[in-house]
């Protein structure tokens, strides 16, 4: 099974200033952003990563940088990680967005929503390309692998619904907050959604079992039928 850590880069300039940044430049993390992936790097440090694979955006470069401190790892970058483009809204103050006829879209049919201009794609897109970006990764990363991808908010949503096998447009009463875990793991048959928006709390249950020498049982693709033990047991 291939486990994937979906990390929400921390709370940036932009965040705080209300405004949709999408793929502005230098968009960069605030004194609080700082602290919160620095703490998250600190949480996962005994968690043995794969691979660090994060969005382009500086914001993102950032986070990602916090949680590859001390670790023999370079980042590796994947476009199909970056924010949704959200074409002619970006830049835009959020008060303004949510009085457009698109912001209805977004909110209630995100599977229609295509943003205007010519840097503009849908949602849709934006599901698509990051799914795949995550399956190749895991493809690539073979099926013991625990991994880190770092992205943006629309972008793991839209990977988590892709695993829960809701559609896009249930999307948004998912709530991924800056510097919160996510966390899917894929087996043969199917993803298992581990944790959701987890922002503190112990990840010792994301470092993999020893591998026994023999009599090792494969990991099973099958729920537990109600509920099991938990990962603890």
């Amino acid at each position: 099974m291939t486990t994937v850590i979906l990390m929400r880069h921390g709370r940036s300039t932009a965040n705080t200033a209300g405004v949709l940044a999408g793929w502005t430049p230098g968009v960069q993390l605030d004194d609080t952003g700082t602290g919160q992936v620095q703490t998250v790097g600190q949480r996962l440090a005994a968690v043995p990563l794969a691979a660090v694979v994060s969005s382009p955006l500086e914001r993102c470069r950032q986070t990602a940088a916090a949680v590859l401190a001390g670790r023999d790892l370079e980042l590796q970058v994947d476009d199909r990680l970056g924010e949704a483009r959200y074409g002619d809204w970006t830049g835009r103050p959020i008060k303004e967005l949510v009085k457009e006829p698109l912001w209805k879209v977004v909110q209630q049919h995100p599977s229609a929503a295509i943003f205007p201009g010519p840097e503009g794609e849908g949602l849709a897109q934006t599901q698509a390309r990051a799914v795949a970006a995550v399956r190749e990764w895991n493809a690539t990363l073979g099926p013991d692998a625990v991994w880190l991808a770092c992205s943006h908010g629309d972008v793991i949503k839209s990977v988590l619904a892709d695993a829960l096998g809701v559609h896009l447009d249930q999307f948004q009463r998912i709530v991924v907050d800056p510097a919160s875990l996510s966390v899917v793991t894929y087996t043969d048959t199917r993803p298992f959604v581990v944790r959701v928006n987890d922002t503190g709390g112990d990840v010792s249950a994301l470092i993999p079992p020893k591998k026994k020498r023999r009599g090792r049982r494969a990991a099973s693709s099958d729920a537990v039928v109600g509920g099991g033990a938990g990962t603890s047991a």
